[in-house]
């Protein structure tokens, strides 16, 4: 993927801010144009004299946007572009947003529930990963306050599949536009059992694992340095836990299969990986 148009989702607080502080590394380091955006509800029309409350609504729903893209420009400079999208939603705003714009990626936030380091998916995630025509980054809670000085590696969760050699591309575009090494990871979920035809399975499914991986890096390594590993557990999380993550890490993972083309859709094993994750996680959009 080429990352020449970066689009941040900014709303004042502390998740708007680690949004476009992520938003501000990816653009910096790829050099790309770097857009803060702020979703307002429409206008509603109303006959007689509503229409003087329709007027103030509209004029504090401006100050409004005008005082969190006032904030979002003391983080970003000058040197960004500052948009209000009018929206039924702010995921909505910013898919429709995203298009008008030709948006390489859509950077948020994470939904103020989660725990400080993790994503949790709000409405405003949800929207984008269920219909963004771009792939989605978002960030982990508390990003702003202790983001690395750079990215240093892409990390590809992935998995064979009819996708599987568009996402492989897609990722290793993105580490040589970052310039940083790829990593390619498998996840194997075990049982832990110890009986032997699960054990025979397990061996199969490690040999499978390692043998997709050496697949997917032919090709790529002209292009880019490729790493690989197959990380094992009883649980995506476990699997994911058992493998250093570098401050500067981001990892991608593809959109599921049954998704609309060209449209980014979560599917379960990369909601598990964007549960577990400790470091911000991309979703690109389904590939033919």
């Amino acid at each position: 993927m080429k990352i020449d148009n970066v689009l941040a989702g900014v709303i004042p607080e502390p998740r708007g801010r680690d949004g476009l502080a992520l938003a501000m590394l990816l653009a910096r380091q790829a050099q790309a144009r770097l857009t803060a955006a702020t979703v307002q509800p429409p206008a509603w029309t109303a006959p007689g004299p509503a229409r003087a409350d329709q007027s103030a609504w509209s004029a504090y729903l401006w100050e409004q946007a005008d005082a969190t893209l006032t904030q979002a420009r003391q983080l970003a400079g000058d040197d960004a572009d500052y948009v209000v999208q009018t929206g039924k939603g702010s995921g909505r705003g910013l898919v429709e947003l995203a298009r008008k714009l030709g948006a390489d990626v859509v950077v948020v936030g994470s939904a103020p529930r989660g725990g400080k380091g993790r994503i949790s998916v709000g409405s405003t995630a949800d929207q984008l990963l269920h219909s963004s025509s771009a792939p989605v980054l978002l960030a982990p809670k508390g990003y702003a306050e202790a983001s690395p000085p750079a990215f240093a590696r892409v990390t590809l969760a992935y998995r064979r599949g009819r996708c599987a050699d568009a996402a492989v591309k897609e990722a290793a575009q993105a580490a040589v536009s970052l310039d940083v090494p790829l990593r390619l990871v498998t996840l194997v979920i075990s049982s832990g059992r110890r009986a032997r035809i699960e054990q025979d399975m397990l061996l199969r499914l490690r040999e499978q694992a390692a043998a997709d991986l050496k697949a997917a890096a032919r090709g790529q390594r002209r292009r880019v340095q490729v790493e690989m590993e197959v990380l094992e557990g009883g649980t995506v999380g476990h699997a994911m836990s058992t493998t250093q993550w570098q401050p500067g890490e981001l990892i991608i993972c593809a959109s599921s299969g049954t998704g609309p083309l060209r449209r980014v859709f979560l599917g379960d094993t990369s909601i598990k990986i964007v549960q577990a994750a400790i470091r911000p996680v991309m979703i690109l959009t389904r590939q033919a």
